[in-house]
């Protein structure tokens, strides 16, 4: 490890002087932009939504009388087939709220082992919840009911009951950020959440890119929430807007809901601002999708011609690319600190790999800019 370049430990995670960010360093030295892959969360917001945002009628959320989130929300769960929805500041709330209403303290939650839930959420699970994940390596990062059952522990079937957990939730995650995006088809999701009701276990939906997987499937997104006991997605995503993610679910889980986000600080007030935005992404965001996902794609194809790079071309489905870098003479924390100082902004996954996401903000010319700055990096140091 120590003799790859580039590598200390005092750099994991840190790539630029004096503790500045990384747009703080670029602006430090006279970057106006950069060519930003980190996420998708990182859009500006459109022009459309920037005219929503300041003519959104607006009422005291935390009363539930204000007008645009109840439109939101009504959309939200009309798209996803589900009685009801909760506009939240967060994806990760989002989550933690559906973790803890279907489950009780000293339970497990099962789920694939890179899922977004169990590893960049802060282990909240177990701070607010008071559960442990059972996670399942999946290559694909696609947890079907072949990849979870075995993974179950249900009452009646424990070896020592008095001293194993339950099973009290499942969690999917579609598309799978950490496994470039991986999508989970309809009768994937249907299979597992049949099985699994058969069994009394709720499944929760990650679905942060749903819109995503719909649009790579060709599908309605209803289609791949149905069957799921709670749903999420993020509307500050692929979809756009500057914050927010909605909840839904059946309509009364979805009131015990309003009090779990209340006790977390977010029952949030004039919220019709922020749901405002929202309403656009939802009905304009899915239509850039399509694009972003050829960009993903000009990426990964562009990436593999680079000497020692590998990516795997079959998994890029979406807005996602992981870019391997270990057959290289570089970490993947010195090429982000080196495409740094080409003003592209690259989120390094690990030792060996970047993860390169596309999204409104992008085009063919920024996404070429980005390639070449790789390989100069890559070839030329």
């Amino acid at each position: 490890m120590a003799s790859r370049p580039g590598y200390s430990e005092s750099m994991r995670g840190r790539f630029t002087p004096k503790g500045l960010n990384e747009v703080e360093e670029m602006q430090g030295r006279g970057v106006a932009s950069a060519v930003d892959l980190r996420s998708d969360s990182v859009t500006r917001p459109t022009v459309e939504m920037r005219r929503a945002l300041m003519a959104a009628e607006v009422g005291d959320d935390a009363y539930g009388d204000d007008p645009t989130v109840n439109r939101l929300q009504a959309r939200a769960a009309e798209l996803l087939g589900q009685e009801a929805a909760l506009f939240v500041p967060s994806g990760t709330m989002a989550n933690q709220i559906a973790a803890h209403l279907h489950t009780r303290p000293g339970q497990e939650i099962v789920c694939e082992a890179r899922a977004h839930i169990y590893t960049m959420e802060g282990a909240m699970t177990a701070v607010l919840s008071g559960c442990q994940f059972r996670p399942v390596e999946v290559a694909s990062g696609r947890l079907t009911w072949g990849a979870a059952e075995p993974a179950l522990r249900l009452e009646g079937t424990l070896i020592a009951p008095e001293r194993q957990p339950t099973t009290g939730l499942v969690v999917a995650e579609n598309t799978h950020a950490a496994a470039s995006g991986a999508v989970t088809t309809v009768a994937m999701g249907a299979d597992l959440c049949r099985r699994m009701r058969a069994l009394g276990v709720p499944v929760h939906l990650d679905g942060a890119r749903l819109f995503n997987a719909a649009t790579a499937l060709g599908v309605e997104v209803r289609a791949l929430a149905e069957g799921f006991d709670s749903v999420m997605v993020c509307l500050a995503k692929g979809l756009g807007a500057p914050a927010g993610a909605v909840l839904a679910g059946r309509g009364a889980w979805i009131r015990r809901a309003r009090g779990v986000r209340q006790r977390l600080g977010g029952g949030m007030n004039q919220t019709g601002v922020l749901a405002a935005a929202g309403l656009v992404a939802l009905e304009k965001g899915p239509e850039r999708l399509t694009e972003d996902h050829a960009l993903a794609r000009r990426l990964a194809e562009g990436a593999v011609m680079i000497a020692g790079v590998r990516c795997d071309l079959d998994a890029v489905a979406t807005n996602i690319v992981i870019v391997d870098v270990t057959q290289t003479e570089f970490t993947a924390q010195h090429v982000a600190a080196k495409l740094l100082e080409r003003n592209v902004l690259v989120h390094a996954l690990d030792v060996g790999r970047l993860r390169l996401v596309t999204h409104r903000d992008l085009d063919t010319a920024r996404c070429d800019e980005a390639l070449f700055a790789l390989r100069a990096v890559i070839e030329r140091e």
